[in-house]
């Protein structure tokens, strides 16, 4: 360790604060906050760190630099902003280059509405920005649907109003615009429209829906009726676009929710910025893992990010689990019950949602890489030592005791690789034991690939409970493998997964990938011995049917098999083919057996 490093580590403060490593070069190679600068970065050193790209890092630190703050959120915000600008390569970075649209209350007489990539200081009105176009283009269609707004981009100033210097466009003649370039609509009816709109914009209806009721009574004391319908109609495309968005309580305001879900290799993290029971903004993303960074610390940086991404000042923020960090003026909340429940719960839903799309679009894209997570994945769940890239299946088939065969399929890099599968007849058990048969099945399988010098897989699945595992894990014992190789059981039932020696099974989430592999490959199995089985009953009892016949041993049944196939052609056959075939003594015996019955 550099010198200079260790004389920084014995004199680090423990006040909250960010901390930054560098390397020999002086490039920044990671960026952290912490609560106490000297526990945090000392636990660097201190102790035997479990990930492998934590221990890469920390080897190429050469020196660190700290910069004290008055709060862990300061730290926090310090730190997102660090990461931002400097972008170090062992930091997990919302890594999102797009230009999201907003919408535009455009600074000017007669304001305008429109969408915008660019944000420009100009007093102008930027709500948004909006995670895809898609539900901002229909809000605007809603608003133009609604109220009839200019599209021109004229200065209609007052002054230039009265002096009529322009004139009505189509836009008033197809009934778009109300012409307030003419004069003919006055800026305080035009601003009642926009107050209305920002409402809308915002998730709150009721000055809009005021609006447009006012408008509609008023034709209708008038007796203008095809006036009143057509604001009807307006009001009524506005109550359905708020019935479409209003996703929870109405009382539910002013809130931002967060939900996530994560696997191996990245988080997904979904927003929700809720106003008046309508979700106004929703936005997922995903964050790769770069040092096995935990869904907390994950979490509080998206938190701070995506609040910054999207202008919330939201003053409740409703979260899945609880984060070590207190936001000056801010509820930091998770609900156990009810509609606030309820929401976050659809907010991981998006999430989910997300990270299923991401991944069928790696599978087909980036075939490897998704392979790699996968079995990074089960390595950590089933607590192996290597990933399962090679794992065999065992299940043992039979009825009552009868033709019994044991089947052992093969999986390499989560796929069935069918030219290594393997029928197994029991040689040493008689009768339903099949206990005493997959003993003896593991046994042979695995004598024979050490004896062979053949490569072991690295996970052995055995269907069936605690009883079929025990007695796999026996003859693992005799080979000297047991501990090498990392066997589990697999029980129908509840997909309960048993391991040696641990009397609770361990249950994986029923979506899991790690479990559907396990499942896929008992079910390959089940269904490969089952097929073997039913083929060697089938041919059982055609052998036992040919065997009635005096003076006809197995190699004329196998002759007659390999030619006619089945015990029904032999039947019907005419003595001239089983002649041609077996010849005249044996064809006689043959067909007088048959036509004689």
């Amino acid at each position: 360790m550099n010198p200079s490093l260790e004389l920084q580590l014995k004199t680090l403060p423990s006040e909250p604060g960010v901390y930054r490593y560098y390397d020999k070069n002086d490039q920044l190679l990671y960026v952290g906050k912490a609560k106490n600068l000297k526990k945090r970065v000392l636990s660097y050193f201190n102790k035997t760190l479990s990930g492998y790209r934590t221990r890469i890092m920390v080897g190429k630190i050469n020196r660190l630099e700290t910069t004290i703050v008055n709060s862990e959120y300061d730290a926090l915000l310090l730190e997102n902003n660090l990461i931002k600008e400097h972008q170090p390569f062992y930091n997990v970075m919302l890594k999102d280059d797009k230009t999201y649209p907003w919408i535009c209350i455009k600074n000017e007489d007669f304001p305008r509405i429109f969408l915008t990539r660019t944000k420009i200081k100009d007093g102008s009105e930027y709500y948004g920005p909006y995670a895809k176009v898609r539900p901002a283009k229909i809000l605007l269609d809603t608003i133009k649907h609604i109220y009839k707004l200019r599209t021109c981009n004229l200065n209609l100033a007052p002054a230039k109003i009265e002096e009529g210097k322009y004139k009505v466009c189509l836009e008033y003649h197809i009934k778009n615009c109300e012409g307030p370039c003419e004069g003919l609509e006055s800026k305080e009816d035009y601003d009642e429209k926009i107050d209305a709109i920002r409402g809308i914009i915002k998730g709150d209806f009721r000055k809009a829906k005021e609006y447009l009721m006012n408008q509609m009574m008023k034709y209708a004391t008038n007796l203008q009726f095809e006036s009143a319908q057509i604001v009807k109609e307006r009001l009524d495309a506005l109550e359905d676009y708020q019935a479409k968005n209003t996703v929870v309580n109405p009382s539910i305001d002013d809130v931002d929710v967060f939900g996530m879900t994560s696997d191996e290799t990245a988080a997904y993290v979904n927003f929700f910025k809720i106003r008046n029971g309508n979700i106004i903004q929703s936005f997922t993303t995903e964050i790769k893992k770069i040092l096995e960074e935990t869904d907390e610390e994950i979490m509080e940086q998206a938190l701070v990010e995506i609040r910054q991404k999207f202008d919330s000042d939201s003053k409740e923020v409703l979260l899945p689990f609880h984060l070590g960090i207190e936001i000056p003026n801010v509820k930091l909340i998770v609900p156990k019950v009810g509609d606030k429940k309820r929401i976050v719960e659809l907010s991981e839903k998006n999430a989910k949602e997300y990270r299923l799309e991401k991944l069928k679009q790696v599978q087909i894209v980036d075939p490897e890489r998704h392979t790699n997570r996968i079995m990074a994945e089960m390595q950590k769940l089933l607590r192996m030592p290597v990933e399962p890239r090679h794992i065999e299946g065992f299940d043992n088939s039979n009825i009552q005791g009868t033709n019994p065969v044991s089947a052992c399929v093969v999986f390499k890099d989560g796929k069935p690789s069918k030219a290594d599968y393997r029928i197994f007849h029991p040689k040493t058990v008689e009768g339903p034991n099949d206990f005493a048969t997959m003993e003896e099945v593991i046994y042979r399988r695995y004598k024979r690939m050490l004896d062979e010098g053949e490569s072991l897989p690295q996970l052995i699945v055995i269907d069936g409970g605690k009883g079929q595992l025990s007695s796999a894990v026996k003859s693992l014992r005799l080979l000297g493998l047991y501990g090498k190789i990392t066997i589990i059981g697999i029980a129908k039932r509840l997909e309960e997964l048993f391991f040696p020696e641990d009397s609770i099974p361990l249950y994986l989430d029923k979506k899991s990938e790690t479990l559907k592999i396990l499942q896929r490959v008992r079910d390959e199995a089940h269904r490969f011995g089952v097929k073997h089985h039913r083929t060697r009953r089938k041919n059982s009892t055609i052998k036992s049917e040919l065997e009635e016949i005096p003076g006809v041993g197995g190699r004329t049944i196998e002759l007659l098999l390999s030619k006619l196939k089945s015990v029904k052609r032999i039947k019907e056959s005419s003595l001239e083919t089983l002649e041609e075939i077996l010849g005249k003594s044996k064809a006689k015996i043959v067909y007088e057996f048959f036509n004689n019955e």
